[in-house]
């Protein structure tokens, strides 16, 4: 049986104090941005805001629909997600050497926020759909396989890094519905050959992974001087800059050498204005929502469809978080995922809007033993 009650509250002030610090370090970090686009810092607040309301209201939305509503249109916004790909791949707006985005009515649109919330939850449908099926070679592994690998090669374009954490967001997905750990070990090393051949095929990709190893191996003493290693040169010196206690809210400095210090690289500079304790804090947020999103919302969902709907939605929203710290801190190489409720930007506040909301929805029913 379900019983019905009401939003899990502890999701829900976890992404209200990560929108609030959210504001707060945009605020910070936007007065660079507002000089290239030739505007000013509170119109451009004024716009995150006005997105953030929208993310707000896309959450309540699907917070009040049916889960087993909403996966039944999964395929739908895939398959809406692949045409906009391919648009963007030709007709895209460049920035930062990658064609991410396009311009739509005037407002820009990132289609892999999109591909990557239809797939998660096209895959919890499709296994739901297959049954045990799932742990068939041919009938059930193979034809999810496809819907995967025509996402991630569409978004690999373009977008290497975003691709490459899709598909291991897929996998889970996958290894959670049951899927036979030996086709998934064989996918992985699939997945690590391909991903090389795609370095090797480009100079610039093979420059940055170059100068990572550098980075974390301390060969060249150069090596975060080059244009590859600028930004995480720039990121390291903004949390050495933090220390304990942080600088202090609006007193960063190295939002004027960051590239995207409002987005890609939020937490270089929550970490320099609000230091270690600012920084554990906002990853503790994430982790709260990590622990309530698989340990108790997916625990206590209703059927296997909640509990795998839950499992896509947390790692849909914690795993970006996750790559955008480590990239911050030179765990990763540099990529361009963003901080979902934190970063500016639409597209992916709106989309992660959506998982919380749906993620908000299943904890809402639970499981009554008899």
């Amino acid at each position: 049986m379900g019983k019905a009650r009401k939003s899990d509250r502890i999701l829900l002030v976890s992404v209200v104090m990560l929108m609030a610090v959210g504001v707060l370090a945009v605020f910070s970090s936007i007065a660079y941005f507002a000089e290239i686009k030739q505007t000013t810092a509170t119109s451009l607040i004024l716009g995150h805001l006005t997105k953030l309301g929208f993310a707000v209201f896309v959450m309540i939305l699907f917070s009040k629909v049916d889960y087993h509503i909403v996966i039944r249109f999964a395929k739908i916004g895939l398959l809406v997600s692949w045409g906009l790909l391919l648009f963007t791949t030709l007709f895209g707006t460049e920035v930062w050497g990658a064609k991410r985005s396009v311009n739509l009515g005037g407002f820009s649109f990132q289609p892999s926020s999109m591909a990557m919330v239809s797939l998660l939850m096209y895959l919890v449908h499709y296994a739901h759909q297959t049954g045990k099926d799932m742990r068939d070679f041919s009938k059930g592994f193979m034809p999810a396989m496809v819907y995967v690998g025509i996402t991630c090669a569409l978004i690999a374009v373009e977008d290497f890094s975003s691709a490459a954490v899709l598909g291991a967001m897929a996998m889970l997905i996958l290894f959670v519905a049951e899927v036979p750990a030996r086709y998934l070990a064989a996918l992985v090393l699939i997945g690590a050959l391909g991903g090389a051949a795609f370095i090797g095929s480009s100079s610039f990709r093979q420059a940055r992974i170059a100068s990572y190893i550098d980075q974390i191996t301390d060969i060249k003493s150069d090596a975060l001087v080059g244009d590859n290693g600028y930004q995480a040169q720039q990121a390291h010196i903004a949390i050495a800059r933090g220390g304990l206690f942080g600088v202090g809210i609006g007193k960063s400095s190295q939002r004027d050498f960051l590239p995207a210090p409002y987005n890609d690289f939020i937490y270089a500079i929550i970490a320099e204005e609000y230091g270690l304790l600012g920084g554990m804090l906002v990853l503790l947020l994430y982790t709260l929502i990590l622990i309530r999103g698989v340990f108790f919302v997916a625990r206590q969902a209703f059927d296997s469809v909640g509990r795998q709907l839950a499992v896509a939605c947390t790692i849909g929203i914690v795993t970006y978080a996750y790559v955008n710290a480590a990239v911050a801190t030179g765990l990763f190489p540099v990529t361009g995922l963003p901080m979902p409720f934190v970063s500016y930007g639409g597209s992916s506040m709106v989309f992660s809007g959506i998982l919380m909301g749906v993620l908000l929805n299943i904890s809402k029913t639970r499981r009554v033993e008899e």
